[in-house]
């Protein structure tokens, strides 16, 4: 049976968030109101078990969902991705008899917002390293220290999902994944001044010496590469879900770009663009680049849903369909743009704001130059000492 996207994004929530997104934008705030409709729609959950309260939905029906929410506002999309991602995790984990995240389920069914604090600024080992400092308390639980970047939905959550580095417990060096909640250790820094995804309000966060609770400690794993199914599971979801989202930018570029073409007409031939052979050509190509994507996201998304055995080739695949979908989604806005002409220069012209939004793509993780280093160990094997 085809999954029906629309019954969880009806048209009419789509265009109210689209409705929205150029005020957002210019006003550089959080969405508000799209949190608001997309929580009463029950959107917070639906990776979580129906038995749970939840959608019941898997990876694969998320993606597509998400690709058809960043249509209207990738701004919001990307913001919900950061929520989404830990309650993927958690189902990653469940999926494989692990329920350290049961908490998240659950508390995602009560309307909780989880965000994602992993992102250091300088830190380019991401999941593999820390400068956060992650002290052990006698009752179990942790106080971090340090300060992470990038951190969406900055003005709304409830509950930080992070890592920090001990060093002091007696296997030492470990990581430490875990929950902090709001609390005058952590400090969002009002600085999300950015050229596109403004809506995300993905601020600086400090914490100083902010408490996760013992039964908020989710794994300690030794830094560097780790096979723990808490890697996999963050990477994993958090690279479809990202691919999703720039493929849905994608998609709306080519939408507008095909709308474009045909209701503007040309002087010279007195006939539309969509007439024209050069238009036509370079509509086609944004088509075939495009087209590939979601069949890539479904199948690999499904892969992790079924937890297909891929083994070592898994970081090559998940890294490679988020390197492809960035790229595939910035060079049809690139395209998109020559089709719509000068108008779309101005900051009025929604093109010109997924110009400017499909930019933040480069910069997530897996950046270019780790996509290809992972697949350059994937096809040549490790550098040589």
């Amino acid at each position: 049976m085809t999954f029906d996207a629309a019954a969880w994004l009806p048209d009419d929530l789509i265009e109210r968030i689209r409705g929205r997104a150029a005020q957002v934008d210019h006003d550089n705030v959080f969405p508000q109101e799209d949190l608001d409709e997309l929580a009463a729609a029950g959107y917070l959950s639906i990776l979580v078990p129906s038995e749970l309260g939840g959608g019941g939905l898997g990876l694969a029906e998320a993606s597509l969902l998400q690709q058809r929410l960043a249509t209207a506002a990738p701004a919001t999309a990307l913001a919900i991705n950061m929520h989404l991602v830990w309650t993927g995790v958690a189902k990653v984990l469940a999926d494989r008899g692990i329920d350290d995240l049961r908490f998240v389920q659950e508390g995602a069914v009560r309307g909780e917002v989880f965000a994602f604090g992993i992102s250091e600024a300088g830190n380019d080992l991401v999941l593999f390293g820390s400068d956060t400092v992650a002290e052990p308390l006698a009752d179990g639980g942790y106080a971090f220290t340090g300060t992470k970047i990038f951190t969406s939905l900055a003005p709304v959550w409830t509950h930080l999902g992070l890592h920090g580095l001990d060093t002091t417990s007696a296997d030492a060096p470990q990581l430490v994944y875990a929950f902090v909640p709001r609390s005058d250790a952590v400090v969002t820094r009002d600085d999300w001044d950015t050229v596109g995804m403004r809506g995300t309000q993905s601020r600086t966060t400090e914490l100083h010496s902010a408490v996760a609770p013992a039964d908020r400690v989710v794994r300690r794993v030794a830094p560097g590469p780790n096979p723990d199914p808490i890697v996999f599971g963050i990477f994993s979801v958090f690279e479809i879900l990202l691919g999703s989202v720039y493929t849905g930018l994608a998609r709306r570029a080519l939408d507008l770009a095909v709308a474009t073409a045909k209701t503007r007409t040309s002087k010279k031939s007195g006939t539309t663009y969509a007439q024209d052979p050069d238009i036509r050509w370079r509509i086609a190509d944004m088509g075939l680049r495009y087209d590939a994507l979601p069949t890539e996201l479904a199948s690999i998304a499904r892969d992790v849903d079924e937890n297909a055995p891929h083994g070592a080739r898994w970081f090559t695949l998940l890294s490679g369909v988020k390197h492809r979908a960035v790229v595939m989604a910035k060079s049809v806005v690139d395209d998109a743009i020559l089709v719509a002409g000068g108008s779309s220069y101005f900051t009025r012209s929604e093109l010109g704001r997924l110009y400017r939004d499909v930019l933040a793509g480069q910069f997530h993780p897996s950046d270019p130059e780790s996509a290809h280093a992972t697949a350059a160990s994937a096809w040549l094997g490790p550098l040589e000492s």
